[in-house]
């Protein structure tokens, strides 16, 4: 046998438990081979000298947002912008256009005082402007966007929707007031998705993320179009996709009554269909909104406020989607960052196990932002995986904290809780609501430390180790490709993540700063800065 490629002289990691470090690697038709003595005495096309470099499987990314990311990457952006009048100003000067001008990067915490209507109207009266709020939960619209939208969605006392005080809408709204606002906009062409998916994909690959988790498609608060999968399929993508496919795309079907499903996406696809480059996950599930809209569904109001957040939507509803799905066999993941939304899940769960027994379901828990102590042994008994994101608290941390005030800061997106219960987590980004990097997720986990120095619940650090299996092994298992990822063993994807440095003994305050060398798919280097090559 003549191997494709051997790696040599690595510092390689496998994150494989039986078998933790190595220094070669062999790669044939994309697939591991063997390590050190099991490939030594093995020819190979070609032989890459990783001089010392620290080989890492690829980090998967179960939780992240591709056409979003490479949308607003490409969108007017006023993420820097520190006042009103700053924004407005930087939109004057984009050049006048038809359709909308969309916006991204806005967020009223930073700001002298929230975006309206009237201050958008003072950029275009002739355009619809849609400004993105950064967690995806809310937006702005001009007066132009506000006039079109159905009575119903601006009605007095209707939650989401901002008022001034003699009852105007103000153009601040969230969850499904912004929905209706996205129902306008869409859907985005087909070619425009891809283009997206490219984009973000590319960002994914800088950071050594070889498997991404898209997390809702074609409906929900995130979607961008009905065909929205066609854009997945267009070209050969640079990385492994998992589709997450929206609850709301499912439609009510005949079927025989002991399939047990009663609505499903048409020719009875659902969670595993597909291969190793693309396919479908879980069925995404929203439950609350966000933190940083204030909508995260809580118990408690929000410290000083008597705001408490709210459900995504009407409970039954919700319940209907959750029950459907585990009774169709879907894998769930279901968007829940209050403890209110989390309480409501975990009961949902519960009932669904009840009335539909099944083997290794892999329920998810998108977020799972803030959990009690006593929410704790309740996901270690539905078997649940929370699929957490460290980088929230590292930029946000002190926002959050301050809002959650003190008696709950240390529930915040938990690390060493859910070990100590044996709970697998699974690390994700949800890019680009915040900084997509894992190594930046896992220098936060350890240290608990945000941008600004402040620590967040610095009970629940865990080890390097602990926050590596969380974006490797972890985030496999809770995609349910532990067999073909997430580990460097014989019979895996050679899928890797080549570093400077290694995490394990490099300053834990510095762990975010480590360069990607190259990141390699199927043995290919689809990222490749350090200009890695084979003789």
């Amino acid at each position: 046998m003549i191997l494709d490629m051997k790696l040599v002289r690595g510092r390689i990691i496998t994150m494989d438990p039986e078998r933790p470090e190595a220094t070669t690697v062999g790669v044939w038709r994309g697939q591991i081979v063997g390590l050190d003595e099991e490939v030594a005495g093995l020819r190979a096309e070609r032989t890459v000298d990783l001089d010392g470099a620290v080989l890492l499987p690829g980090f998967v990314d179960a939780h992240t947002h591709l056409a979003w990311a490479g949308r607003a990457s490409v969108t007017a952006d006023v993420s820097g912008c520190r006042t009103v009048a700053e924004i407005i100003a930087r939109l004057r000067e984009i050049t006048p256009t038809s359709g909308w001008l969309e916006v991204a990067g806005y967020d009223h915490r930073v700001l002298d005082r929230p975006l309206t209507a009237a201050d958008l109207d003072a950029v275009t009266r002739d355009r619809r402007v849609y400004v993105q709020d950064r967690s995806g939960h809310a937006c702005v619209v001009n007066s132009l966007v506000l006039r079109e939208l159905p009575a119903a969605v601006l009605a007095p006392g209707t939650p989401g929707v901002e008022f001034d005080r003699d009852g105007t809408p103000t153009g601040g709204l969230a969850e499904g007031a912004q929905t209706a606002v996205r129902a306008l906009r869409l859907p985005y062409s087909v070619d425009e998705i891809a283009d997206h998916v490219a984009l973000g994909a590319r960002q994914c690959l800088a950071q050594g993320v070889t498997t991404a988790a898209e997390a809702g498609v074609a409906g929900g608060i995130v979607g961008s179009s009905p065909l929205e999968i066609a854009a997945y399929q267009r070209d050969r993508l640079p990385l492994r996709v998992q589709l997450m496919v929206s609850a709301d795309v499912l439609h009510p079907i005949t079927s025989h009554r002991d399939d047990r499903v009663t609505r499903a996406i048409d020719l009875g696809l659902r969670t595993g269909f597909g291969g190793d480059r693309l396919g479908l996950g879980a069925l995404k599930v929203f439950t609350d909104g966000g933190m940083m809209a204030r909508t995260a569904a809580m118990t408690e109001p929000y410290e000083g406020t008597d705001n408490s957040g709210q459900l995504q939507d009407d409970p039954e509803r919700m319940t209907a989607a959750i029950l459907d799905g585990h009774a169709a066999g879907w894998q769930l993941a279901i968007h829940a960052i209050g403890d209110r939304a989390l309480d409501f899940t975990l009961d949902t769960l519960e009932e669904a196990r009840r009335r539909h027994p099944r083997e290794n379901t892999r329920h998810r828990v998108e977020h799972c932002g803030t959990t009690r102590p006593d929410q704790l042994d309740r996901i270690a008994d539905l078997n649940a995986i929370p699929v957490i994101q460290p980088t929230f608290l590292y930029d946000n941390g002190d926002d959050y904290s301050a809002i959650m005030g003190e008696h709950r800061t240390d529930w915040l997106y938990r690390g060493k809780s859910f070990l100590d219960k044996g709970i697998t987590i699974a690390g994700s980004s949800d890019r680009p609501v915040t900084e997509g990097a894992p190594l930046r997720a896992v220098q936060f986990m350890v240290t608990r430390t945000a941008r600004n120095g402040a620590r967040i619940g610095p009970a629940e650090a865990i080890t390097v180790d602990q926050a590596l299996a969380a974006y490797t092994r972890g985030s496999a298992y809770a995609c349910g490709v532990e067999d073909t990822r997430g580990t460097i063993a014989a019979g895996k994807l050679a899928d890797f993540a080549v570093l400077a440095d290694d995490p394990r003994s490099r300053e834990a305050e510095k762990i975010g700063a480590i360069e990607v060398l190259a990141t390699l798919v199927g043995g290919e280097p689809v990222h490749n800065p350090a200009n890695l090559d084979g003789a």
